[in-house]
């Protein structure tokens, strides 16, 4: 087979791929947790563009970043596939769907006053949602805790991230598996992690949208004035930035930021705008960080209808920007590095240090709806329809939200 037909295979498998997260993204419910396990159904066991223990690997890795786990997880297949220009691909597919969702719904609310609608269908969604993460904490709990070493990995960092209510403690927590790993992993491996060929553009990249952001937000605030769209804009997108730079623990530990920094201090949108927002956030595909393409629309929305495509634009291209940025930097340092024995050890204890994250999840996200029947009915009800069950999370939702209109 000649070179040519080798190039046209390769591209078509490339497209095949990208209709591939297409679909995902139209069909992803439920954070991170959930859709590292429908990453593993689809792109590992029915589609093979990835073996499980690259998969595993990738997930440890992308655990480590600041930014939107899942998001990275699916660029860094993309970047494995083809290389930065599929990787970027394969980021637009998976994100655009739910971007455009939240950018349509903050044009919705910018028209009709948000108190003119009934959520009252949305009542089972939130216990839904614990129930997705029920199912997957049991799911990673079986795949990342398959020893003793590891089980106790898992409750130890399950109850730091339920006592300790800071993001900071997730990357703590995650390194404290690795090293945990290391010692007790008394298999001898070879390898060595000769980096090679260093491109420090996007890092450098990374840095200097930074800095600029800052900067920039702070001359326009005190040139033009807080209240110019100029102005919210460039603050806009330094906000958003610096949350994608900073925030470990997904999008859980994202939405508190954002309401304390753009209804709370700065008065960008409404509580209640803010809190319908994040209620339909629930029923939509895809990464939990597209809530900052609904933050960022309403946010601009007092300056006219057209801004608010214009906030859109900025959210999304803030909050996602800076862990992209350091997948393009930092994969390829980690497909030389991961080869390393104490990685290679590290990798499984990192696992069940996620594992831990993902059961905490599922608790704080139970914790604020208060034990009742309805509650534990309805999340018992969806980890056992998903556990035991050929439905689809989008069948799982619509079911729900059936439910709601009903009763």
């Amino acid at each position: 087979m000649d070179k040519h037909a080798n190039i046209k295979i390769r591209k078509i498998k490339q497209l095949v791929f990208l209709k591939d997260v297409l679909v995902l993204a139209l069909s992803a419910f439920g954070g991170p947790q959930v859709h590292y396990l429908q990453f593993i159904k689809r792109l590992v066991k029915k589609k093979h563009y990835i073996s499980e223990s690259e998969l595993l690997e990738l997930n440890s890795f992308c655990q480590m970043l600041p930014g939107p786990t899942s998001t990275q997880i699916i660029t860094s297949v993309g970047f494995k596939l083809g290389g930065p220009l599929l990787a970027f691909l394969t980021l637009t597919i998976w994100i655009l769907p739910a971007c455009f969702l939240m950018f349509l719904l903050a044009l919705l609310l910018s028209t009709y006053e948000s108190n003119t609608f009934d959520l009252s269908f949305l009542k089972f969604v939130q216990p839904m949602a614990v129930g997705f993460m029920v199912y997957a904490a049991v799911s990673i709990g079986k795949m990342f805790a398959k020893n003793l070493t590891q089980l106790l990995l898992l409750i130890i960092a399950a109850q730091t991230a339920i006592f300790v209510r800071s993001p900071i403690v997730f990357p703590l927590i995650l390194l404290f598996g690795g090293i945990v790993s290391n010692f007790t992993d008394k298999q001898k491996l070879e390898g060595h992690a000769a980096i090679t060929n260093v491109r420090w553009d996007n890092f450098i990249l990374f840095i200097a949208v930074f800095l600029l952001s800052a900067i920039g937000g702070a001359l326009f605030k005190n040139v033009f004035g807080a209240e110019v769209a100029l102005t919210r804009a460039m603050l806009l997108f330094e906000n958003n930035y610096r949350y994608g730079s900073i925030v470990f623990g997904g999008g859980n530990v994202l939405v508190p930021m954002i309401y304390e920094q753009l209804v709370r201090f700065k008065g960008y949108l409404s509580a209640q705008d803010f809190m319908t927002g994040l209620g339909l956030l629930q029923a939509i595909p895809g990464p939990v960080f597209s809530f900052a393409s609904f933050a960022g629309g309403m946010s601009m929305a007092s300056f006219g209808k057209p801004y608010i495509m214009v906030g859109s634009l900025i959210g999304s291209a803030g909050i996602f920007l800076p862990g992209i940025f350091l997948i393009f930097f930092l994969y390829p340092l980690w497909d030389q590095f991961k080869h390393h024995p104490r990685v290679q050890k590290a990798i499984s204890g990192i696992n069940a240090a996620s594992a831990g994250l993902v059961t905490a999840s599922a608790y704080l996200l139970f914790e604020p709806l208060g034990i009742s029947v309805l509650n534990i009915s309805i999340v018992a009800a969806t980890a056992l329809v998903l556990y035991f069950t050929k439905l689809s999370p989008p069948v799982v939702v619509a079911i729900t939200l059936l439910c709601g209109f009903i009763f």
